[in-house]
C-alpha cells in the first residue's frame, strides 16, 4: 500500500523534491538551485532544460535518502513559479529560447502601449489583472514577435506554450512522445488570457495580444489524475496535482473558508486570501485570482497581493553589496542595532507590484546620514518586507470589508523571528507560523492526495495543521504609525524613475 504523496517544488531559485506522510509531515526533501540569467537590465531568464535536469536529480535524491520506490508514493503533485513563461519545440522538445521569469521587464513598452489605449485595468472585468509586464500573456508575445520562427510554429501547432507546470508535466508524461500539454485554473489565471467567469481561453484576449490558440495547453482543475509518469525512478507514479506555488500555498495552510488568508515570504512575498466561489473584483490595486479547483468541483477565488522583491532583497545585499556571507546572517546583524537609524528601503527593482502598479518605479535607500551603518541598511531590507506586507493588507481589507485577525505565514523567511515580531508590531496583528512551513509542497501534496483519495477531504487537512509559533504585537502605536509614515515617504520617492 502507498505511505507517502510526493510534491515537485518549481520554484523561482530552486527545484525541491519533497515526500509527506499522511499527517502532511516531511519524509524525505531533496533541493537544487538553478542559474539566474540577466541578459540585460530588467531582463530576467531560466534555462528549461536545467530546471528539467535539476528536478529529475531532486526526484531521484529525494527518494533515495528514504530508501522508496514509486510505489510508495499515491500520487505526486506539482506546484511551480507562476507566471514564468516557456515555449518549446513539440518535435525536439527544445526551447525556442530561455523562459522569460515572472518578474522580467522586458514587455514594459507592451504594457505602455496597451494602457494607453484603454487604461491599465482595461482587462480586469475578464482577466482579473491589471496591465503589468508580470503576467504571461504579454510575455508569450514577445516572445512571438522576436524569437525567429515562433510565431510560425505556435500558428501551426509545432510550439507547445506553457507556465512551469505545462513544462514540468509535458515532460514527465512523455515529452515529445505523448506528453501531456495541459496547464491548472490556477496557472492559467495569470496568463491575462483566461476568462475567470468561464475558466477557459478567451478569445478576445487572445485576439488582443495575438496569440494563436495551436499553441496554448488545456485548461484543467488543480486536483485531478492527469497521467502517469514515463520514465524512472517515479515510471507509473500518478501525477494528480497542479497548483501555482501561492496558491498551494493557501491549500497548504487549509485556508478554505471565505476570509481565511495566508502570507508566504519568498523571492517575493504573497498573501492571498480566500473569497469562495464568486470573484471579488479589487478596487484597491489587488488581483482577483483562482484560488483551486477540486476536481469538478465549483472553482475558488481568491484576493491576491503580490509583492515583487523580498527575500530577493536578501539576496541583492548577500551577492551584490556583499553585506554578508550567508542569508541567515542578516538577522544578528540587523539586531545589532536598537532600530533602523532612520533608513528605509524600498526594493522596486523592476517596479512595484500590489497594490502601486508602477513599473516606472525603481529601487531607493532612503534617509542616509552618517549615522547609518550596515546594520541599519540590513535592518531597513527586512522592514520592509513587514512594510510591503501592511500595504497589501491595508489593500485586502479595503476590498473585502473583512479586518484581519490573524496572519498565517509561511516561506523560507519565517524562520526570521526579528521579520516575525517586526511584521506584527507594524500590522498590530498576531502573526502565526505553522509546525510545517513548506506549505507550498505541502498544498501541491494535499491536491494530488485528495484526487486518488490519499486523503478523504478537506477537514482530512485541516486536522494536520498546527501551530509552531505565534508573535503578538508589542510596539506602542505612535511608534508605529511613525514607521509607516516614514515607509509610505520613502515609496513615493521611487516613482517616475524609469521612463
Amino acid at each position: 500500500m502507498s505511505r507517502y504523496v510526493g510534491a515537485i517544488d518549481q520554484g523561482t531559485t530552486s527545484s525541491r523534491f519533497i515526500v509527506f506522510d499522511r499527517k502532511g509531515e516531511i519524509v524525505s526533501l531533496a533541493q537544487k538551485e538553478h542559474r539566474q540569467i540577466y541578459p540585460k537590465p530588467g531582463w530576467v531568464e531560466h534555462d528549461p532544460l536545467e530546471i528539467i535536469r535539476n528536478t529529475e536529480e531532486v526526484i531521484e535524491a529525494a527518494l533515495t535518502r528514504a530508501s522508496l520506490r514509486a510505489s510508495d508514493l499515491a500520487a505526486i503533485g506539482i506546484t511551480n513559479q507562476r507566471e514564468t513563461t516557456v515555449l518549446w519545440d513539440k518535435a525536439s522538445g527544445r526551447p525556442l529560447c530561455n523562459a522569460l521569469v515572472w518578474m522580467d521587464a522586458r514587455t514594459a513598452q507592451l504594457v505602455a502601449g496597451y494602457t494607453r489605449e484603454g487604461g491599465q485595468d482595461r482587462f480586469r472585468p475578464k482577466t482579473g489583472l491589471p496591465l503589468t509586464t508580470y503576467f504571461a500573456g504579454l510575455k508569450l508575445r514577445w516572445i512571438l514577435y522576436n524569437i525567429e520562427g515562433a510565431r510560425r510554429k505556435a500558428e501551426s501547432g509545432e510550439a507547445l506554450f506553457g507556465t512551469v507546470d505545462s513544462w514540468l508535466t509535458w515532460n514527465l508524461t512523455g515529452g515529445p512522445h505523448g506528453g501531456e500539454h495541459i496547464i491548472d485554473v490556477t496557472n492559467a489565471s495569470r496568463t491575462q488570457l483566461m476568462n475567470i467567469a468561464t475558466c477557459e481561453w478567451d478569445e478576445d484576449m487572445l485576439a488582443e495580444f495575438g496569440i494563436p490558440r495551436a499553441c496554448l495547453p488545456r485548461i484543467v482543475s488543480s486536483s485531478e489524475v492527469y497521467g502517469e509518469v514515463a520514465s524512472a525512478p517515479l515510471k507509473r507514479t500518478r501525477l494528480a496535482g497542479i497548483l501555482g506555488d501561492q496558491q498551494a500555498a493557501l491549500v497548504g495552510q487549509t485556508c478554505f473558508a471565505p476570509g481565511e488568508a495566508k502570507n508566504t515570504y519568498g523571492t517575493g512575498s504573497f498573501l492571498l486570501m480566500n473569497t469562495g466561489t464568486q470573484p471579488v473584483q479589487s478596487k484597491a490595486g489587488l488581483l482577483t485570482t483562482l484560488a483551486y479547483r477540486f476536481g469538478d468541483e465549483a472553482p475558488h477565488y481568491a484576493l491576491e497581493g503580490a509583492i515583487a522583491i523580498t527575500g530577493a532583497l536578501v539576496q541583492w545585499l548577500r551577492d551584490n553589496l556583499k553585506l554578508f556571507d550567508v542569508a541567515t546572517q542578516i538577522e544578528p546583524l540587523a539586531a545589532s542595532v536598537d532600530d533602523n537609524g532612520d533608513v528605509y528601503i524600498v526594493p522596486a527593482f523592476s517596479g512595484l507590484y500590489a497594490p502601486y502598479w508602477r513599473d516606472d518605479a525603481r529601487g531607493v535607500i532612503a534617509g542616509l546620514t552618517r549615522y547609518a551603518t550596515r546594520a541599519h541598511i540590513a535592518r531597513a531590507a527586512l522592514e520592509s518586507t513587514a512594510y510591503q506586507v501592511r500595504d497589501v493588507v491595508e489593500a485586502m481589507q479595503t476590498d473585502s470589508g473583512i479586518a484581519l485577525s490573524s496572519l498565517k505565514t509561511d516561506g523560507g523567511m519565517v524562520a526570521n523571528s526579528l521579520l516575525m515580531q517586526f511584521q506584527a508590531d507594524i500590522l498590530n496583528a498576531p502573526v502565526i507560523r505553522p509546525k510545517v512551513t513548506e506549505t507550498t509542497a505541502l498544498g501541491a501534496a494535499y491536491a494530488a492526495g485528495l484526487a486518488v483519495g490519499f486523503w478523504d477531504n478537506t477537514e482530512d487537512l485541516r486536522a494536520n495543521w498546527e501551530i509552531d509559533r505565534t508573535w503578538t504585537p508589542k510596539m506602542p502605536h505612535q511608534q508605529r504609525d511613525h514607521y509607516y509614515k516614514c515607509w509610505k515617504k520613502a515609496v513615493t520617492r521611487s516613482f517616475d524613475w524609469a521612463e
